[in-house]
């Protein structure tokens, strides 16, 4: 399987507009890492970008699990891009 890293933006005032998405947001989360899709995902301090990294498939299972996510869904997350990536140190 190869290796994704998945990079996109915030929309403004995220704190406030995600919360009533939050929950089911890290409820996916969880699920995909207990089946050893994602890898790791997390937010950068000032809130404005979020990075994952993701090992699937394909890059189309990586951008369904994106477009599928609330965050997605209802504008928390304003756009993304997906990379195939290289781990050169593990």
């Amino acid at each position: 399987m190869a290796k994704f890293v998945a990079i996109g933006h915030y929309c403004a005032d995220v704190l406030e507009k995600r919360a009533p998405y939050r929950e089911a947001h890290l409820a996916g989360l969880q699920a995909q890492k207990e089946q050893g899709i994602l890898i790791t995902i997390g937010p950068t301090k000032d809130l404005t970008l979020f990075v994952a990294i993701y090992e699937a498939v394909s890059q189309e299972v990586v951008e369904a699990l994106v477009t599928g996510d609330p965050y997605w869904q209802n504008g928390i997350w304003t756009d993304y891009e997906i990379k195939e990536w290289i781990q050169a140190i593990g």
